[in-house]
């Protein structure tokens, strides 16, 4: 995670000093807007690490459908947006595989399923807040509009010191300095690669985001994780 903050810091930084691309400055109107988003997603991060200590991958794929449900009542709520009868529908289905995939695990374990209903909460909330935040940052910035550079900019500086919290929080500092893997060149070529795709992920993801709505965001994000998850049968 830090190590493509800081590639997408660079990059973006980099292509703006020469003039390859536009971005706004980041004032401190502008963090203090953005910042909360930024708060949701390290919460969000740490409720998923914590529920797949407890709970396999493929059933933390379904339950993140509860998300998709989560996200359309909160998009009701906040932004006023209705869904036909077909979007609840799906969403209903979703509802479903979520609750027979629940009742079928047999490595059922209280707090793993615990940790993933709070992810779901916390997901639900950082693609509401970010879209949210998408329209109110365009009043504090001097230009009066916010592209998807500037929000992945801002996005990744302020995701560098939390990225740095949760090395220490969950002690990662020693193995850093003892792993043979930091003198490889190989290690640090997939790094960056790895940080290049993670700009582009968090480029696009943006703009679909900025573009649609939240519950659609959502939806997509979770089918890419099924056929993911598929492709492994």
């Amino acid at each position: 995670m830090l190590n493509q903050n800081l590639v997408s810091v660079v990059i973006v930084s980099t292509l703006s000093f020469f003039g390859l691309i536009s971005t706004e400055p980041l004032t401190w109107k502008l963090v203090r807007v953005w910042l909360p988003v930024n708060f949701i997603f390290v919460g969000m991060l740490i409720t998923s690490l914590f529920s797949l200590k407890y709970i396999n991958v493929a059933m933390v794929t379904v339950l993140k459908n509860v998300t998709n449900v989560i996200t359309a009542l909160g998009e009701m709520y906040l932004f006023k947006k209705s869904h036909d009868s077909r979007v609840w529908a799906a969403l209903f289905l979703m509802i479903v595989s979520a609750v027979s995939g629940g009742v079928t695990d047999i490595s059922f374990h209280a707090v793993g399923y615990t940790w993933q209903i709070l992810n779901c909460f916390l997901t639900a909330s950082y693609s509401l807040t970010l879209r949210r935040v998408m329209d109110t940052a365009k009043q504090v910035t001097k230009s009066g509009n916010l592209n998807e550079f500037t929000m992945v900019l801002l996005n990744n500086t302020l995701s560098l010191p939390l990225g740095l919290l949760l090395i220490f929080l969950f002690n990662e500092v020693d193995y850093l300095f003892d792993t043979p893997l930091l003198r490889m060149p190989t290690f640090w070529l997939v790094m960056t690669s790895s940080g290049v795709l993670g700009l582009a992920i968090s480029f696009t993801s943006m703009w679909f985001l900025h573009q649609t709505g939240a519950t659609t965001y959502r939806s997509e994000c979770c089918s890419r994780c099924c056929r993911s998850d598929w492709s492994h049968y």
